[in-house]
C-alpha cells in the first residue's frame, strides 16, 4: 500500500481508490459466490485500487462458527480463511481489506494478515461493542482487545485505520469531542507501534454539517495528528462523504458527491498529494447496495470532480472555499478547544493512552454522546450533555442553549473522574489549579455530572 502510495505522488496520480462492496443473497455460498464474481468484474476494469470487503455482520461476530439460526442482516458473509484467500487471488492486483472482528480481536486480525494478507487494518476501540449493539464485548474488554491487536498489528509493521470519530459523530458528539478522538486514537496506535496510520476522515457527518465547518474540523484534526508524525510514524490521509449524505434521488446522489470531493481537497489545500486515499461512497449507497457498474462510476465521478476543481481553482474560476476566512477562523477555534480538552486528559487521567484510559474518557463525558441508544446508565455523563447545531457545527450547550467552552465542561470532567475511581481527587490534585481558568464549579451540572 505505502508504495503505491509513494509511486502515485512521485508520477502525480490521483488519490488510491478505496470503496467497500458487497452484494446480499439469502443463500450464504450464493453470496460468496456472486461476491467473487463482483471481485474479478474489478479487478479486470482496473479502476478501483483498493477493495473493502462488506463483510457480513456474522463474519464480524461469529466467524468460523454454526451459524444456524441467526440472521445474516447484509454483507458478504465470510466463514473460513479459504474463502479469505479466494477473495485475495480474484482481486488482484487491487489491494483488499475488511471489517475487525467484534471479539477475539487479536486473533480475528491474525487471521486476516494470514488468510487476505489485509493491506491496512481498521480498529474501532470503544465501538463495535455493547456500547452499539455491534459486538458481544463490554466497553473495556473491547478496548483491551483492541490495544492487544495493536500491538500485533504493529509487529506486521502494516497500517492501521482508526474507525472512531464518525461513531462518535452518529450518536451526537461535537466538533471537538470528535476531533480529540481521533487524536487519541492516532496516539495511541504510535504507543503501540504502529508506524503507518490511514486517518479516515468522515466528511458530512452529522449530514447537517456545513461545509465550511466539514473543512475545518477535518483541518483541525489532520493538523494535530500531524504533530505527532516523524521518522517512526507518518501519516496518510483518507476522506469520504458520510452514510446518511447521499440522497435516494440518484441524479442528486451523484451532484452529492462530485460535491463532497471538492471538500476532500480542500482539507489540505496547498499540498497537491493530498488526499493520499479517497474512501468512494457508492453513489447509489441511499437507495440500493452498489454493484460494480455503480462503484466503477462513482470513481469516475470521484476523479472528474478532483480533476475538475482543481483546474478550475488553478484557472481562477473557482474560489479557494479551503482558505477562506471563515474556514481559517473556525480552523483555529477547533485547535485551540481541542489542545484543551487533550492537555487536560493527559494532566488529569492516568496512563491516559491504556484501555482504562480510554475508558475513563468515554465514561466521564470527554465524548458528548447525547444519540446513545445502548450502555446509557454506564455512560451517564456522555450521554447528558446537550448538543446543538450553530453555525452548521456541533456544539455541546448549557441548558438555556448557550454554547459552552471546553474550560467550562472541564470541572464536571473532572469531578466525574473522581468520583468513578478514574483520577485521583481534584481537591488535592497538584494540576487542578488551572482546572478553574473556566467555569469552576458553578456550571458543573451542565455537562453530565452524576447525581
Amino acid at each position: 500500500m505505502l508504495d503505491r502510495v509513494h509511486h502515485g505522488i512521485e508520477q502525480h496520480l490521483p488519490p488510491l481508490m478505496r470503496a467497500h462492496v458487497g452484494p446480499y443473497a439469502e443463500d450464504r455460498e450464493q453470496a460468496v459466490a456472486l461476491f467473487l464474481d463482483w471481485t474479478k468484474q474489478l479487478a479486470k476494469t482496473r479502476m478501483l485500487d483498493i477493495l473493502s470487503i462488506g463483510s457480513s455482520q456474522l463474519t464480524q461476530s461469529h466467524f468460523g462458527e454454526d451459524w444456524t439460526g441467526l440472521s445474516n442482516g447484509g454483507g458478504v458473509p465470510i466463514n473460513n480463511p479459504a474463502e479469505y484467500r479466494e477473495v485475495w487471488e480474484a482481486a488482484r492486483p487491487m489491494l483488499v481489506r475488511t471489517y475487525a472482528g467484534t471479539k477475539h480481536v487479536p486473533e480475528m486480525a491474525k487471521m486476516h494478515e494470514e488468510a487476505l494478507d489485509i493491506c491496512w487494518h481498521a480498529l474501532s476501540f470503544w465501538w463495535f461493542s455493547l456500547l452499539d449493539g455491534r459486538g458481544e464485548n463490554t466497553v473495556l474488554q473491547n478496548l483491551e482487545e483492541h490495544f492487544e491487536a495493536l500491538r500485533y498489528i504493529a509487529s506486521t509493521d502494516k497500517a492501521m485505520e482508526p474507525n472512531v470519530p464518525h461513531q462518535f459523530a452518529f450518536r451526537g458528539c461535537d466538533d471537538v469531542g470528535y476531533i480529540v478522538s481521533g487524536y487519541v486514537a492516532a496516539k495511541a496506535a504510535k504507543a503501540q507501534g504502529i508506524r503507518t496510520l490511514i486517518l479516515q476522515i468522515m466528511l458530512n457527518t452529522p449530514k447537517y454539517t456545513w461545509g465550511i465547518q466539514d473543512i475545518a474540523k477535518a483541518r483541525a484534526l489532520r493538523t494535530l495528528v500531524g504533530e505527532l508524525e516523524g521518522p517512526d510514524f507518518a501519516v496518510i490521509l483518507q476522506p469520504r462523504g458520510g452514510l446518511d449524505y447521499f440522497s435516494s434521488d440518484l441524479e442528486k446522489a451523484r451532484a452529492q458527491l462530485a460535491a463532497v470531493t471538492m471538500l476532500m481537497d480542500d482539507i489540505e489545500p496547498d499540498n497537491p498529494a493530498s488526499p493520499q486515499i479517497i474512501h468512494v461512497v457508492s453513489y447509489s449507497e441511499g437507495v440500493r447496495l452498489a454493484d460494480p457498474e455503480v462503484v466503477e462510476e462513482s470513481v469516475q465521478i470521484t476523479r472528474y470532480a478532483l480533476k475538475e476543481y482543481r483546474r478550475l481553482k488553478k484557472k481562477g474560476d473557482m474560489p479557494e472555499y479551503g482558505k477562506s476566512a471563515m474556514v481559517e477562523a473556525r480552523t483555529r477555534s477547533l485547535l485551540k478547544e481541542a489542545k484543551n480538552m487533550i492537555k487536560f486528559i493527559e494532566a488529569t487521567i492516568p496512563n491516559t493512552y491504556s484501555p482504562r484510559g480510554f475508558y475513563s474518557m468515554l465514561r466521564s463525558g470527554v465524548f458528548p454522546l447525547p444519540w446513545l441508544i445502548a450502555c446509557k446508565d454506564e455512560f451517564e455523563a456522555a450521554v447528558n450533555q446537550p448538543v446543538q447545531f450553530l453555525h452548521g457545527g456541533v456544539h455541546v450547550v448549557d441548558r438555556e442553549g448557550k454554547p459552552l467552552s471546553v474550560s467550562q465542561r472541564l470541572f464536571g470532567i473532572a469531578r466525574n473522574l473522581e468520583d468513578i475511581g478514574f483520577a485521583p481527587s481534584i481537591t488535592h490534585s497538584a494540576d487542578s489549579s488551572w482546572l478553574a481558568s473556566g467555569s469552576g464549579g458553578g456550571q458543573k451540572e451542565q455537562y453530565g455530572e452524576k447525581h
